[in-house]
């Protein structure tokens, strides 16, 4: 029996998905533009409009951007759907659930930006003055997905790197004769 292909971490997209738009839902109907609530000391819940990318790049932009980075989103989501097609469910499990979180990231924020124009950030990260840009429950599972990422090259890399020669040679740094 064939096993079941990197689709089966769909319903993870899907869970993510529904976290962020419900947190975001939370955050219109309980803050104004820029209100703000101290949680903890480096910690803060504020409502940020982002128009434009990650770090609110090209936030002050015309408007083309909110088309840019709607067809970049459906690009990238297409492309993992297919790719995630291509894994293997069980034995490719951590780059799947990567691709999962990465393809839920890029498709909350996408929602956001189809059906407001802008995205709606709320978690926002300080020490004393120094402020990191506010972002969201899409753009956390975009970071943890692309650190699963780069967790699973490196496994993969070592994997490969531990596995004898397929063809009975000796691996070896000397020069043939």
């Amino acid at each position: 029996m064939n096993e079941p292909s990197g689709w089966r971490w769909l319903p993870l997209t899907a869970v993510m998905i529904v976290i962020d738009q419900i947190t975001k839902l939370a955050i219109v109907k309980n803050f104004e533009l820029y209100d703000s609530v101290r949680i903890l000391p480096v910690l803060n819940i504020v409502r940020a409009h982002n128009r434009g990318a990650a770090f609110s790049m090209l936030d002050d932009a015309s408007g083309w951007q909110r088309w840019f980075f709607t067809v970049l989103a459906l690009g990238v989501g297409i492309a993992i759907v297919l790719w995630m097609g291509r894994l293997k469910a069980r034995s490719q499990a951590l780059l799947a659930c990567a691709l999962s979180l990465i393809l839920a990231g890029a498709l909350g924020n996408l929602i956001d930006r189809v059906l407001l124009g802008h995205v709606i950030d709320f978690i926002q990260v300080h020490w004393g003055d120094a402020y990191f840009p506010s972002f969201n429950v899409a753009d956390s599972a975009i970071s943890v997905g692309a650190a699963l990422l780069l967790l699973d090259a490196l496994l993969e890399s070592r994997r490969n790197k531990a596995q004898p020669v397929q063809d009975g040679k000796a691996r070896s740094n000397e020069a043939a004769p």
